[in-house]
């Protein structure tokens, strides 16, 4: 990762975790209210050159969750909890990483980490996706931010991602690394608040 690059992300996670502190504050009780449970999730994730680390995220599925079924999560899934469906929609789920941005196994536009099971199933073209550091958005997230509705359409999900969906992702993610600047991240971060609607909201 460039100089420059590393020192936008971490100027943007710090203040970015400042600012959003009270809101962190209200997700966590909304989420301890909801179930009883912990407010963050942990993961195992695949990060920079292979390198596996644990992702920070908010909590939106039942503590049993991974006991009742996949890794794919799709539109309506059992699993997920009232404040979970909230925070889902919004991808307010995902602000936590911006502590992993501040640690440095994160940058605020990289491809989106993978679990280690379909990390596995890469191909030794699509492993080059591996030598680009991780992020909290990118190009393929702003192609896919209806992913979720997307795979609630089909009987085997699983097959879907590994088969259609993660491909492109990598292939979107490889053809923007070549032409990857800061001024085209910043790009990435402005369009991804966009199709959220959060510029609309005006914040």
């Amino acid at each position: 990762m460039s100089k420059p690059k590393r020192i936008f992300d971490l100027v943007v996670a710090s203040v970015g975790l400042v600012m959003l502190l009270p809101w962190f504050v209200l997700v966590i009780i909304l989420i301890r209210l909801d179930d009883g449970g912990p407010a963050f999730f942990r993961q195992v994730r695949v990060g920079h050159h292979g390198k596996p680390f644990r992702i920070w995220k908010f909590r939106t599925m039942r503590v049993d969750a991974g006991q009742g079924g996949g890794l794919i999560t799709a539109a309506g899934d059992p699993r997920v909890t009232r404040v979970g469906r909230w925070l889902r929609r919004a991808k307010l789920d995902e602000l936590p990483q911006l502590m992993n941005v501040v640690m440095g196994n994160m940058s605020m536009v990289g491809p989106r980490p993978e679990v280690p099971y379909y990390v596995e199933q890469y191909s030794e073209g699509q492993r080059r996706v591996l030598n680009l550091m991780p992020g909290i958005t990118d190009p393929a997230s702003v192609a896919f931010r209806d992913e979720e509705v997307v795979l609630a359409h089909f009987d085997d999900r699983e097959a879907a991602y590994v088969q259609e969906i993660m491909p492109e992702k990598i292939r979107l993610n490889l053809e923007y690394a070549r032409y990857a600047t800061l001024w085209r991240d910043i790009g990435v971060i402005l369009k991804t608040l966009g199709v959220l609607g959060y510029l609309r909201r005006g914040g």
